[in-house]
């Protein structure tokens, strides 16, 4: 910043040419703007020695206004920009920069006995800018204020406040983190070393990342995701995303899925669990991910969905979009609750797939709809067993029956319709299908947790799909450590057996871990030989067991017992199989497997016992895939300063071993900045590289996709807070107000404003209320009268209110 005192100028001359017509005592004319840090983002020299002279000459406006707000927080006072004139070729020929506590104090509040704070107290300094060619000098100014300044406040007056691009970033990224706002402006605060060192409060911190979003969403919220998703295809040809939009070119649905989850798709197909009952955000879209089990058991996510209704077509929608997604590979089976539209769907788009309601979810209405039996904790642990406990589908039946016919069960419909569908959840009849151990959807649900304290009722569609990525990157990192853990650490053996050092050589640590458990149940198995013919042996299996049960004086009571399994061994072919069916379930081989296979001094299990499924020696495909979503959120701006920092930081750690070094670091950089400021001054900067305009283009050139409109989801709505008493009544009485108006008469309808807009009234008593503006949009009918009353205006002067409450207070 240059500046300059030019003699021979005649500065009254020069004021008087450029003086604006407006009246100076008129406080309305004149348009008050506050000075903030649009103009430049350079820093502003903290201290500065050099009071404001008249004839002071500046380069350009934007050294002018550096220099006065630089003086006026020495000084101690904010700075507003009072009057601009333009000239022919509209470029600013001249300009008032005053003290922000100039002007009169203008009563705005409705009650004149609580009026609001003000700062102006027509201060008259101020300082008069007028062109002069290219450049800008001072022609009148006047330095005395009528009120008190101090320099150590300036921090807390806007026009002082500035948010750097350091903190902008740490913003941001602590921002996407989810870290609450108040750790976040903490962490500048510390780093700072104070809050007096800061040139901007928590206030303008919230601010700033308000706007961020808000700039993020352009045009609309939904069109913000369409344009997310286009950057994303093309930063990524394998990123995947359908949007369902209506005819009005509202958004429906949603659906996207990233390269990865595609393809971890190619090696966790076999079984997935489905689940909507997340309400997502302001629009309450039902989240709806898909979600698969890794070769650590971890949850994966293989794509999601935002859902505007939870009906056949809609989930019809959904499932065609996911299958197009995975190249039209059906998943072996799906666990989902137990939903209809859900069921009807898959049905038409996965008929070959094996579809099962989540188990926890029937169980978890064991309250519900049998709590109203006399002996219903009886009848709770009975139906426990009988679910848990039935080794075969005969044992299932035959205990079912009997259960219903002890507690005179035969009426109820629930029980009936689950018995009819039993072959969709009870254990007995899904369990010779590969599930990799899942028996609910608790596995989405736990997906949905995630969300919690990111997600609330004001969430964009944006934000959710940014926290969608949180997410991603998570459940990415979780399983690198899972991996890098399997691949360096070891788990000791606990037996001496030859077969469990091949699953500790070939198996995940999770899963070892879980054939560890297994292995540890050996000791309460005890096999015998039932029969041999040839090669293929039977044998008998005791283990003993732990159950609940109801005792004679009606207790329920647990107790040991002794149950049977069966294992059939071939010998020859070293095939074995239990009645338990675990290792069909979950892929780990059971108790009763392994206690038959020692017996048979078995040293090596073949290959088809142990599963390349759960392998940690195998190359899977996802696992090259990176996950790279942050840098398509930035900007090209923090792309470039997220390089510079890195490399200054390398640098720097260099740079802090010796003070030699640090000095030649120091003398570097100054160097490197007068290169800067040198290059800057001889051209504009151009802001955005060519790469980030093509994009623009190419995006603003799409279609506008409009916001989802907010639905109700299926199933009851969520129970409001207890009211008080007081509430109660007070809630009644104006409930009773609002559907009996007593003088209400309607008011014609009158022109307002521009155009033909005009709005009917209602007249109640000695108030004049007007529709929503949006009701008659939509309706093209008046509203009704809203009548808007305070505890002290129904209570007041109202007997029979006050006998009403004391009689529900006493009541």
């Amino acid at each position: 910043m240059r500046y300059s005192i030019e003699p021979g100028i005649n500065l009254d001359e020069v004021a008087e040419q450029n003086r604006p017509v407006l009246d100076e005592d008129d406080e309305d004319a004149f348009i008050v703007e506050e000075i903030g840090d649009s103009s430049d983002e350079r820093q502003v020299e903290p201290i500065m020695t050099l009071e404001p002279k008249k004839g002071m000459v500046f380069d350009s406006e934007d050294d002018a206004v550096r220099f006065y707000k630089g003086y006026a927080k020495k000084k101690g006072f904010g700075v507003m920009r009072r009057t601009t004139r333009y000239g022919e070729d509209n470029m600013v020929t001249y300009f008032t920069l005053a003290c922000s506590r100039q002007g009169k104090t203008q009563c705005s509040a409705k009650n004149s006995f609580m009026p609001n704070p003000s700062t102006r107290m027509q201060c008259p300094a101020k300082s008069n800018f007028s062109r002069r060619e290219e450049k800008f000098c001072i022609t009148s100014l006047t330095l005395d204020h009528n009120h008190p300044i101090s320099p150590s406040k300036s921090r807390f007056l806007r026009c002082h406040k500035k948010l750097d691009l350091h903190s902008k970033r740490r913003l941001e990224l602590n921002d996407q983190a989810g870290i609450r706002m108040n750790k976040n402006f903490g962490s500048l605060v510390m780093e700072a070393g104070g809050y007096g060192n800061l040139e901007f409060g928590e206030k303008e911190c919230r601010n700033y990342l308000q706007e961020k979003r808000r700039l993020q969403l352009g045009a609309g919220d939904a069109h913000a995701v369409y344009q997310y998703f286009l950057r994303m295809q093309s930063k990524d040809p394998d990123f995947f995303h359908v949007m369902d939009v209506a005819e009005d070119g509202r958004l429906r649905n949603v659906f996207w899925a990233d390269a990865r989850s595609r393809a971890a798709y190619e090696s966790y197909w076999d079984a997935i669990t489905f689940d909507t009952t997340y309400l997502t955000n302001k629009y309450k879209m039902p989240f709806a991910p898909f979600v698969g089990v890794n070769h650590h058991g971890e949850s994966v996510l293989l794509g999601c969905g935002l859902l505007s209704n939870e009906d056949t077509e809609t989930f019809v929608w959904l499932f065609k979009s996911w299958l197009c997604c995975m190249s039209y590979k059906p998943p072996n089976a799906i666990i989902t609750d137990q939903c209809k539209a859900m069921q009807n769907a898959i049905e038409e788009v996965f008929p070959q797939t094996r579809h099962r309601w989540c188990i926890w979810h029937i169980m978890k209405k064991i309250p519900e709809k049998l709590s109203g039996y006399e002996k219903y904790e009886k009848i709770k642990y009975t139906l426990s067993n009988v679910v848990y406990d039935s080794l075969t589908k005969h044992d299932f039946d035959k205990a079912w029956a009997e259960m219903i016919n002890k507690y005179d069960l035969q009426d109820n419909e629930w029980l009936a319709g689950l018995y009819d569908n039993k072959n969709r959840w009870v254990p007995a009849y899904v369990k010779d299908t590969f599930w990799a151990g899942m028996s609910s959807t608790q596995r989405s649900e736990s997906m949905n947790s995630f969300f919690d304290g990111y997600v609330n009722a004001r969430t964009t569609l944006k934000q959710f799909v940014e926290q969608y990525e949180n997410a991603l990157r998570d459940k990415v990192e979780k399983e690198n450590k899972a991996d890098s853990k399997s691949f360096q650490e070891e788990i000791p053996c606990i037996t001496h057996y030859d077969f469990e050092k091949q699953f500790q050589a070939a198996y995940t640590n999770a899963k070892f871990q879980e054939f560890q458990e297994q292995l540890r149940g050996k000791i309460y198995c005890y096999p015998s030989l039932l029969n041999k013919q040839g090669s293929l042996f039977s044998f008998g299996v005791s283990e003993d067991r732990k159950i609940f049960f109801e005792g004679e004086d009606g207790e329920i009571k647990e107790k040991w017992i002794a149950s049977e399994f069966t294992v059939l061994f071939n010998q020859e072919e070293c095939d074995v199989q239990c009645i338990c069916r675990l290792f069909e379930f979950r892929g780990i081989l059971c108790s009763h497997i392994i206690s038959v296979l020692a017996l048979m001094k078995i040293r090596d299990v073949p290959s088809r016992y142990i599963l390349q499924r759960w392998r940690k020696d195998f190359k899977r495909k996802h696992t090259f895939i990176k996950c790279s979503y942050g840098d398509m959120l930035n900007t090209p701006v923090v792309q470039r300063y997220d390089d510079l920092c890195k490399r200054s930081r390398e640098v720097a750690e260099k740079g802090a071993e010796s003070d030699t070094l640090r000095d030649l670091v120091m003398d570097g950089l100054d160097e490197l900045e007068r290169k800067i400021e040198a290059y800057c001054a001889s051209q504009d900067v151009q802001e955005d590289g060519p790469t980030s305009k093509q994009e623009d283009t190419m995006l603003n050139k799409e279609k506008l996709v409009l916001s989802p409109i907010p639905v109700r989801s299926v199933g009851r709505p969520p129970s409001k807070r207890k009211m008080s008493k007081v509430d109660q009544v007070i809630k009644k009485l104006r409930a009773k107000k609002r559907h009996v108006p007593k003088t209400t008469t309607k008011v014609p309808s009158q022109k307002q404003g521009k155009g033909n807009a005009h709005y009917e009234g209602y007249e109640a008593g000695s108030f004049l209320f007007f529709p929503n503006e949006f009701q008659e949009l939509q309706t093209n009918e008046p509203a009704t009268p809203t009548h808007i009353m305070s505890y002290i205006d129904i209570l007041q002067g109202k007997k029979d209110v006050m006998d009403l409450l004391a009689a529900n207070l006493n009541g």
